[in-house]
C-alpha cells in the first residue's frame, strides 16, 4: 500500500499541471499513467503541428520556448519531459488504474501492479484512446484505423479519410504529399469551421483541382477489403480503398468514469462537477482536462484545461 496526499489519474498535460498545482500547496502526489507520459500528444501524427502557440501550452513555472510560434509534437515531448523532471514529479507510468473506492475519509486506489491510500483524487484521463466509432460493416477490418502517424506507408495507395475536422484533413494533406490517391468523406455540407485557418485555402485548392477527392453530404454504409460504400443524398457509390482512416473524434472513457460513482449526463456525456473547483458529487474526488467537456472535445484543451489543477488546489487548500 502507498500512502500519498493525492493521486492524479492520467499524465497528460492537463494532468501534470494538477501534479504541479497540488505539489505547490505542499501535497505529496503521485501521477499516475497507463502509458508514458503525454501519452496522447505521442499517438499523435509524427509531423503534428499545434493549433496554439506555444505559451498556451505551458504549465507550472516553465516556459514553452520555440524557435516557431506554433509548436510541433517532438518539441511538446522534450517540453513536458523537461517539465516532469524540473518539479520533480514522481510519475508511476506503464500502470493502469482499475478502481477507485472511496471510504469514509480517503480512497483506495487499484492499479494492476498495486494499491494506493490517498484523501484526494483527480481524474485527468482525457479522451484520446476512445475513439468514436461509425458503427458500420466491415470498421472492424484490419486496413481501417482511427489514428494516424504517417503517409510514408502509403504512397501510391488508394485511401479514403472519413471526417473533416483537423484530424481528417491533416491526414489528408500529408497523405497527398506521399502521393497517395485520396478521397475524404464528410457527412456535413462544407467545411467545419474549426479547421485551422493557415490550412484549409492549401486544402480547398488541392480539392478544387482535382488532386484530392472530396464528397460532402456523404455518409459511410460499409467497409469491404477494397473499398468504401458511401451514401451522398440518395447516390450510393463505392470509392476504391487500399486503406481507411476514420477520423471522427473520440470521446472520454464514460464506463471506468461511472464504474468509479461519477455520474454522467447522458445527453452530454459531461461529469457532473463543480465547475469553480472541479469537484464531483463525491467530496475530494476532481476531474481535470477535456473530460470536462465529455463529447464535445472542442470545448477544452490543454490551453484552458491545465487551469484546472490551480482551481482544484484552491479548493483542497480551503477544505485544509
Amino acid at each position: 500500500m502507498h500512502t500519498v496526499d493525492a493521486v492524479i489519474v492520467g499524465g497528460g498535460p492537463c494532468g501534470l499541471s494538477a501534479a504541479i498545482e497540488l505539489q505547490n500547496i505542499g501535497l505529496s502526489v503521485v501521477v499516475i499513467e497507463k502509458g508514458n507520459i503525454v501519452h496522447s500528444i505521442y499517438n499523435y501524427p509524427t509531423h503534428q503541428t499545434f493549433f496554439s502557440s506555444s505559451m498556451k501550452l505551458s504549465i507550472g513555472n516553465t516556459p514553452f520556448i520555440t524557435a516557431i510560434d506554433k509548436p510541433k509534437r517532438n518539441d511538446a515531448l522534450v517540453y513536458y519531459r523537461t517539465v516532469a523532471q524540473l518539479e520533480k514529479l514522481r510519475i508511476h507510468s506503464h500502470e493502469r488504474v482499475e478502481d477507485v473506492i472511496k471510504k469514509r475519509d480517503h480512497f483506495i486506489i487499484h492499479t494492476e501492479k498495486t494499491t494506493y491510500e490517498a484523501k484526494y483524487v483527480v481524474i485527468s484521463t482525457g479522451y484520446y484512446d476512445q475513439p468514436n466509432r461509425l458503427d458500420v460493416p466491415g470498421e472492424e477490418l484490419p486496413h481501417v484505423y482511427h489514428y494516424f502517424k504517417e503517409a510514408h506507408p502509403y504512397f501510391n495507395k488508394n485511401i479514403t479519410v472519413i471526417g473533416g475536422k483537423n484530424s481528417a484533413i491533416d491526414a489528408a494533406l500529408e497523405l497527398h504529399r506521399a502521393s497517395a490517391h485520396v478521397s475524404v468523406v464528410y457527412r456535413n455540407e462544407t467545411y467545419s469551421k474549426s479547421i485551422k485557418p493557415w490550412i484549409l485555402p492549401g486544402f480547398d485548392s488541392l480539392v478544387r483541382n482535382g488532386e484530392i477527392e472530396m464528397f460532402f453530404n456523404t455518409d459511410v454504409t460499409e467497409i469491404t477489403e477494397t473499398a468504401v460504400t458511401v451514401n451522398q443524398q440518395g447516390n450510393v457509390f463505392d470509392l476504391p480503398s487500399d486503406y481507411v482512416f476514420a477520423m471522427i473524434g473520440y470521446h472520454p472513457d464514460h464506463a471506468f468514469l461511472r464504474k468509479i460513482g461519477i455520474q454522467i449526463d447522458e445527453q452530454s456525456g459531461r461529469p457532473l462537477f463543480n465547475e469553480e473547483t472541479m469537484e464531483t458529487t463525491i467530496d475530494h474526488l476532481y476531474i481535470a482536462g477535456v473530460i470536462a467537456a465529455g463529447n464535445n472535445a472542442n470545448e477544452i484543451f490543454i490551453e484552458n484545461g491545465r487551469f484546472h489543477g490551480g482551481m482544484i488546489a484552491r479548493s483542497i487548500k480551503n477544505i485544509d
